[in-house]
């Protein structure tokens, strides 16, 4: 059996993974932000005051490597840390004022990448592309 790429999900998919995070740094940038951050940064605007260990859950990361995000979020002035009221250990994690009024436009960012990313396919397209990646995605995270 010959391998080919053409055909493989496993290596179009990273490929696509990279196209997709490049179009977005080329917009996030502008707005002070780096692709990996927009994860965490959903996160918060859905729901501010989260621990690490929760957005860890939540993001499916390694702690190291959420760690080392938000001291660069915290650097850039997109979150802060505060105590936890009731455990001396944790922290919480919010939003800045910048970090929260760059909502819309980041959102925006991602669209627009996604759109430019894709604009070869028709709207269905898009969205049966879009509903295989969730069903994908959701059956690798139930193994």
């Amino acid at each position: 059996m010959t391998f080919r790429r053409d055909h493989s999900a496993t290596y179009l998919a990273g490929l696509l993974a990279r196209n997709l995070a490049r179009a977005l740094q080329e917009r996030a940038r502008a707005l002070g932000f780096a692709p990996g951050q927009f994860p965490v940064l959903l996160e918060l605007w859905s729901e501010e005051g989260l621990t690490q260990k929760q957005l860890v859950d939540r993001l499916d990361v390694e702690q190291a490597t959420l760690a080392n995000t938000l001291s660069r979020m915290e650097r850039d002035g997109l979150v802060e840390r505060r105590p936890h009221p009731n455990d001396r250990r944790a922290q919480l994690i919010f939003l800045t004022e910048r970090a929260r009024g760059m909502e819309e436009q980041a959102k925006k960012a991602a669209e627009d990448a996604d759109a430019a990313e894709l604009a070869g396919l028709r709207q269905f397209e898009r969205e049966l592309m879009i509903e295989y990646m969730r069903v994908a995605i959701e059956r690798g995270q139930q193994k």
